[in-house]
């Protein structure tokens, strides 16, 4: 029984401090944009895109007749 007396306090504790990161983290914006950070990892533009037509023979050499 004299074990609840310090569980219940701190257990409200906790939820206090709970309850107030969850509110910083609305205030920051933390929930504001959810959905653009998902996707940056599916269209990944880290990889060059392929060179034109024009940029693989740069130096004037066809070799396309061989």
């Amino acid at each position: 029984m004299s074990m609840l007396y310090v569980l219940i306090p701190l257990a409200v504790i906790l939820l206090a401090v709970a309850v107030w990161a969850l509110l910083w983290a609305i205030k920051s914006g933390q929930f504001d944009d959810l959905e653009s950070h998902g996707w940056s990892v599916v269209l990944d533009d880290d990889q060059k895109p392929p060179p034109m037509d024009d940029d693989e023979n740069s130096d004037g050499s066809n070799t396309d007749d061989q």
